[in-house]
């Protein structure tokens, strides 16, 4: 049995870039651990940092998951304004690097992973906290003497075909069409490659666990809604894959691996 710690930014990113993989590991008998940086939150009013944090809690249940643990940090948000600090923690942005990274060098010194989850140096879309996920992610990997980190990413052609899927189905979306060749990953960066279709249900079940959200008018809202109104066998074929770019490691030659324990070609 091996374990797997995935960290993630805010709570409902576990659920977009890992969540079949996540479930398709523990369905396996193996260790899955969530690491969220941040509550998600703004500002904390009305305790919402804790409701974003227990519906963190009910997405991972629908995924098996293990563990989940939250580094303390508060959301920076993503745009040109930084706003300030919460009363009682720090935006992930503004945290200290080597601070942060000794947090989550904690907890994989106690889970002892075989694998860690991150993100492309990009930060998939280009989020300060994403951003800094992947540099905390490395940093904490160094520290923690974990071997293998794999980047949770998409393939920069189709998240290009998506969008462009989601503009014919009239779903409102706000994105700079300039910026679409800078993000997440090209394919030629490819090292893993997940099959998650059978997990579609699980992923379904896990998304809709974030309420809060899903009930808001942001981008995520609005991408969220469109994919639980499918259903399951056509989200199956929708969201069939999840990507990863292995550090440090070369991609096949050929198809990109369908198992994360396996290492890519260094």
């Amino acid at each position: 049995m091996a374990t797997v710690v995935a960290f993630h930014a805010h709570p409902d990113d576990e659920t977009l870039l890992t969540g079949g993989t996540l479930a398709k590991l523990a369905a396996a008998g193996h260790r899955t651990v969530i690491v969220v940086a941040t509550d998600g939150h703004m500002a904390d009013l009305d305790g919402r940092k804790a409701v974003r944090l227990g519906e963190l809690e009910d997405s991972a249940a629908a995924l098996g998951v293990a563990r989940v643990a939250h580094l303390g940090y508060a959301d920076s948000g993503h745009g040109a304004v930084l706003y300030a600090d919460p009363p009682d923690r720090v935006r992930f942005a503004r945290a200290d690097p080597e601070e942060a990274a000794e947090r989550l060098a904690a907890i994989l010194r106690e889970e002892n992973p075989g694998v860690l989850l991150s993100y492309d140096r990009n930060g998939g879309y280009g989020h300060r906290d994403h951003v800094r996920v992947h540099e905390v992610g490395k940093r904490a990997a160094e520290l923690a003497g974990v071997s293998r980190v794999l980047d949770a990413t998409l393939p920069r052609e189709s998240y290009t075909r998506l969008v462009r899927l989601l503009e014919r189905l009239r779903i409102p979306l706000r994105y700079d069409p300039a910026t679409l060749a800078t993000l997440y990953s090209p394919r030629s960066e490819i090292t893993h490659r997940i099959d998650v279709g059978p997990f579609a249900a699980q992923r379904k079940t896990a998304l809709s666990a974030h309420r809060s959200i899903i009930e808001g008018s942001s981008r995520f809202a609005t991408i969220a809604n469109a994919l639980l109104h499918l259903p399951t066998p056509i989200l199956a074929r929708a969201l069939h894959w999840e990507w990863f770019a292995e550090e440090g490691a070369a991609p096949p030659s050929n198809t990109p691996l369908d198992d994360i324990l396996q290492p890519a070609p260094r």
